[in-house]
């Protein structure tokens, strides 16, 4: 199967097709994902949460976004992954942002990028587009900033604050952003800005209107049980049915039941004389 590009998601938006995104972290989880047909993978920041057990966000750094980024590209034949800039990876200057972007697309092996933020980071989001970096914002909840807005809550719920969610994406898609992921932001201002846009929204809990559906995948498995935003759905609970596993494997071993000699290797009856001196 192709590789799912940029294109592919706007031609889906010009068709009135929707299309799928997962935030993933590893190798296998990303192999399944491809061989279900998913369309793009985000290989997000919240892996500082969901897999290095951090309290937010901000504590994940480029090397270690990059290990990431490198295993799941391993894995998409045909999903586009995404990469998901780490804080302070961008924010400093455009040069840092072009050379870093430019790491998670060489080294890793990314297809494209994404940061976080509305007008503030418009300026650098149109440097790595114009260093030929295929880049997506993010607006709305943007974690990394999650201090500055108050916490982890959702934007954009009066007027102003709405009003100012629709000119960040309209910025962002002058200065070159391929799509725009919007978090935690209501239905009825997410389908003004998907009218109003061009280029695909996606919505990470911003309702049905936009183009595209992401959600974190240790969510909809059942792997990540310190909160549940309000807007995942589980699909399975994977996280018990594995403690469950381990609680059964555990046992059989202090009983004895596990490893039976089915699970041994054994030597030729003729090696085993030889080494037991009896030949």
């Amino acid at each position: 199967m192709a590789k799912f590009t940029a294109r592919d998601m706007q031609a889906r938006k010009d068709a009135g097709e929707k299309f799928a995104m997962l935030s993933i972290y590893d190798y296998p989880t990303a192999l399944i994902a491809d061989r279900a047909g998913l369309d793009s993978i985000l290989v997000g920041d919240s892996l500082a949460m969901t897999v290095l057990g951090h309290d937010d966000t901000i504590s994940v750094t480029v090397e270690e976004m990059l290990h990431h980024v490198k295993a799941v590209a391993r894995a998409a034949k045909s999903a586009m992954v995404v990469a998901d800039m780490p804080f302070m990876s961008y924010q400093s200057s455009e040069r840092d942002a072009i050379l870093n972007a430019g790491r998670f697309m060489k080294e890793g092996r990314a297809d494209a990028v994404k940061l976080e933020g509305g007008a503030h980071v418009a300026p650098v989001l149109g440097a790595v587009h114009r260093a030929g970096i295929p880049v997506m914002g993010h607006i709305g909840l943007t974690p990394q900033s999650a201090g500055q807005l108050g916490g982890l809550k959702v934007q954009g719920k009066d007027m102003a604050a709405a009003q100012a969610l629709i000119d960040d994406a309209v910025l962002l898609e002058g200065m070159g952003a391929f799509a725009v992921i919007m978090e935690c932001v209501p239905a009825e201002v997410a389908r003004l800005v998907t009218e109003r846009l061009s280029v695909p929204t996606i919505s990470y809990g911003a309702g049905v209107h936009c183009d595209g559906q992401g959600m974190v995948s240790a969510d909809m498995l059942g792997m990540f049980d310190r909160f549940m935003p309000t807007f995942a759905k589980q699909y399975v609970d994977l996280g018990s049915q594995i403690q469950k596993a381990f609680e059964t494997y555990r046992n059989e071993v202090l009983t004895g039941a596990f490893p039976t000699d089915a699970h041994s290797y054994h030597m030729t009856a003729d090696e085993l004389a030889k080494l037991s001196g009896k030949e």
